[in-house]
């Protein structure tokens, strides 16, 4: 009877094995991935933190800073209006995002849930928007906002990504998801299209409202190429087009480069924490039939 048991024990030990090792490339992969992913915005921070007596080039380098300081953010504050630029992105990004989500949102519906001549033709037109790159219609947008008298104002770098395709097309995936049954239902009841779209497709599909948020804000608050060819005056100077400035002002000095980084990057983190719940609920609604 005893023959079995310890015949099989080697095998147990073997699978155990197995499975220790699988364990730890998984971990070891994912630690990889977060090194490579977070590394260097960790190191940024690390930079910022750091004091001028201290090496930033020490060899070999120092992660955590010996005597950790917020003056280099300070000292960015009073040699340029950084918090004017910060404003002036907080400003685009806002109005963006609104814009987005309220446009994608409606537009989304209609393609989804309403029947109209030239439906189908509307959502190709959103498809190929994606395929033409921005830069090729720069020259195109800046002479139609000079034609306008918008140049050099923060409305003409808003108006071009006020609605973005892939803003539309992942709202359009959401409403297409929900049951027809519920339009049904409500159409028996008598509720016309606004109030099924504002009563019944729009709390459903929060979680994608949130992925167009985030999307919108991102895009608003990282761009930098239209703005540097819309805006002249630096008083509408966005954050990232300071930052342009930063580099060649203090390029001896890394802390402060780094420091006005970090002021960039900030923004983006808390919106991401704030609204991760719902950006991985928008996900799934995105992939249920997308």
């Amino acid at each position: 009877m005893s023959a079995p048991t310890t015949a099989a024990r080697p095998v147990r030990v073997r699978r155990s094995t197995r499975r220790r090792a699988g364990t730890a490339l998984r971990y070891g992969l994912l630690l990889l991935v977060a090194a490579i992913s977070i590394g260097p915005f960790l190191w940024q921070l690390s930079t910022a933190l750091k004091g001028l007596g201290e090496d930033i080039y020490a060899v070999p380098p120092r992660f955590l800073p010996a005597e950790p300081t917020g003056g280099n953010f300070l000292r960015v504050g009073e040699v340029l209006p950084v918090w004017t630029y910060v404003w002036n992105s907080v400003r685009v990004a806002l109005a963006t995002v609104l814009l987005n989500v309220v446009g994608a949102a409606l537009a989304g519906y209609a393609l989804a849930r309403l029947r109209f001549r030239g439906r189908r033709a509307a959502l190709g037109v959103f498809v190929l928007a994606l395929l033409v790159p921005g830069e090729a219609i720069m020259v195109a947008l800046f002479l139609m906002m000079r034609s306008a008298n918008l140049h050099d104002t923060l409305v003409a770098v808003v108006l071009p990504g006020m609605i973005g395709a892939l803003n539309v097309l992942l709202m359009y995936n959401a409403f297409l998801a929900q049951p027809r049954e519920l339009d049904e239902a409500a159409m028996i009841d008598g509720a016309d299209a606004w109030k099924r779209f504002t009563r019944i497709a729009l709390p459903s599909v929060k979680g994608t409202l949130a992925v167009v948020a985030i999307f919108a804000f991102m895009g608003a608050w990282d761009d930098f190429l239209w703005p540097l060819i819309v805006l002249s005056d630096t008083d509408n100077y966005t954050l990232t087009i300071g930052l342009n400035y930063l580099k060649g002002t203090f390029v001896g000095d890394q802390r402060l480069i780094a420091a006005g980084t970090v002021i960039a990057v900030a923004p983006l983190v808390v919106l991401f924490l704030a609204l991760q719940r719902y950006f991985f609920r928008g996900v799934n609604e995105g992939a249920v039939k997308g």
